[in-house]
């Protein structure tokens, strides 16, 4: 079977940023967790976690660590377990990336194909995913309002510099291409 999922980016506007993709549903959430990395554009720099709720969420999938001790909530091996296993039952879950960045994504099944499949594919998207490390939503409003005021200033340069962009290269909030964001799924 192959799940269709919506993934939002909460707290991201003008544009939003989302992406629609179809995953089999044998794949474990560790491997859904590298195709939300690549659907977005992110590196997979930081550390992640599947809920149920953002807070007071009753299960936390993810990599088990030594620290999971302290907390009352026991971590679920994200290598070990499918999306079957959770979706059978449930239609919504958050996606937590990166804790000091602090992004998070509602994740919402859309529908069940009984098409087979192996591989994950993006159907559509929008806007651009923030820059790793930019300091969550605050940092992602700042370089983007640094390039919407004045593209060719001061900060937009330093931001330039920071993103390894051209002298001439601005950062666009509403770029996504589905043929790039397609060809990193393909190397999952």
């Amino acid at each position: 079977m192959l799940y269709q999922f919506k993934i939002k980016l909460n707290g991201i506007t003008h544009p939003p940023v989302w992406r629609r993709v179809l995953v089999p549903s044998t794949f474990t959430f560790h491997k859904f967790h590298a195709v939300i990395q690549a659907a977005f554009g992110w590196e997979d720099y930081h550390l992640y976690e599947f809920k149920d709720k953002e807070y007071d969420s009753a299960f936390s999938i993810g990599i088990p660590m030594e620290e999971d001790s302290w907390f009352a909530e026991k971590r679920i091996d994200a290598r070990k377990n499918k999306l079957s296993q959770v979706f059978g039952t449930m239609k919504k879950i958050v996606y937590i990336y990166d804790f000091g960045d602090d992004w998070v994504h509602e994740v919402v099944l859309e529908g069940i194909s009984p098409q087979k499949g192996t591989k994950a594919v993006c159907l559509a998207g929008k806007g651009a995913c923030p820059p790793e490390d930019c300091g969550g939503i605050f940092g992602y409003i700042d370089i983007k309002e640094a390039f919407e005021k004045d593209p060719k200033g001061e900060e937009a340069n330093e931001y330039r510099e920071w993103l390894n962009l051209d002298d001439d290269e601005d950062w666009d909030p509403k770029r996504f291409d589905i043929k790039w964001t397609n060809d990193a799924l393909v190397k999952i």
